[in-house]
């Protein structure tokens, strides 16, 4: 049998449909709880490509609601695209996967993600969305934004030429600003919001009339509205106004505090791992070396070293404690 058969019997798709899904490639801009759940989803629903990436790596604490990994995983500390994508092959071994062990910045948006005919968000990451937002309206690629927090879930939709941009609607979007980090996250929340994610992915990739609208509520209250946007574009708006600048495409800083996590991210000015190594060894500090980074400590406090430069100063409260680290061992 047909393996899609199910979803081209769906009248909203159909044969056509399903056909236009199987020549798509998606970003999906981290691989977390909603970029875990919408891959597999859209891995599973015949999209020709995936591009994935994500900074990070697995930890137990990952594994209550992001759905690709294990608990191997997260002992062995696997990069969440390099888990992801091994477990999607097992899913659909055809389907086509590129992987990025990066931190999402505007360069590797323009170097790897200009083909892509949508990009989902799963970036729980501010800053991520502004430059996402600039590069989506700069290149007229759609993107679906997505967060969930506690038990609260949003899912919205912003299609060049059609609706407007974040920055436009930010100020009616549910209050985020806390994280899973600190007052936590139940996986019914993400499977909400990811559900809407993929819901408009569908529809968008199928190229079939879309009524966009912003999608949010309460899984714990059973409290859920969805809200009408189109007229409330601005037309001074540096992204999708008259005349767009799209500042946030300019931004080259790597050097942020991790959202929730007590990690410093930085640009290391060692970029060859054998440097790094050699480096160490000179300093005599003792160091694990993996596939994909190296582990060691400094004053007490993990730092991951990946391949390229970029390092994660873990347990650090702020900047400045991190930056301390940082002068320590490059000076």
């Amino acid at each position: 049998m047909n393996r899609y058969d199910r979803q081209e019997k769906f009248k909203g798709i159909g044969q056509q449909g399903q056909a236009l899904i199987k020549e798509k490639t998606v970003g999906i801009i981290g691989i977390g709880a909603l970029g875990t759940h919408t891959a597999n989803t859209l891995a599973r629903a015949g999209v020709k490509k995936l591009i994935l990436v994500d900074r990070d790596y697995i930890e137990a604490s990952n594994l209550q609601r992001q759905t690709l990994f294990n608990e191997q995983h997260a002992v062995d500390m696997t990069p969440k695209v390099i888990a992801a994508r091994d477990e999607l092959l097992k899913i659909r071994s055809d389907l086509q996967i590129e992987t990025y062990i990066e931190h999402c910045d505007a360069p590797l948006l323009e170097a790897a993600f200009s083909a892509c005919d949508l990009l989902i968000d799963g970036s729980d990451n501010f800053d991520v969305r502004q430059i996402m937002n600039d590069f989506s309206y700069r290149y007229q690629i759609p993107w679906i934004y997505g967060a969930c927090v506690e038990s609260t879930y949003a899912a919205c939709p912003f299609i060049p030429g059609l609706t407007p941009c974040f920055n436009c609607v930010m100020g009616i979007l549910p209050v985020m600003n806390r994280t899973c980090d600190t007052v936590g996250v139940i996986e019914p929340a993400v499977g909400l919001a990811t559900s809407y994610q993929a819901m408009y992915a569908l529809k968008i990739l199928a190229e079939e009339p879309i009524d966009p609208r912003l999608i949010f509520g309460d899984v714990w209250t059973l409290e859920h509205s969805a809200m009408k946007y189109s007229r409330m574009g601005e037309a001074k708006c540096p992204t999708c106004g008259e005349r767009p600048t799209y500042p946030h495409l300019q931004s080259r800083t790597i050097q942020t505090m991790l959202c929730g996590r007590d990690t410093v991210q930085f640009a290391s000015p060692v970029t060859d791992i054998t440097q790094l190594t050699e480096f160490l060894s000179k300093l005599n500090i003792p160091f694990q070396e993996t596939p994909y980074f190296v582990r060691f400590f400094v004053n007490d406090k993990p730092v991951i070293w990946f391949k390229g430069g970029r390092l994660l100063v873990h347990e650090v409260k702020t900047v400045a404690e991190g930056q301390k680290i940082y002068y320590q061992l490059f000076g």
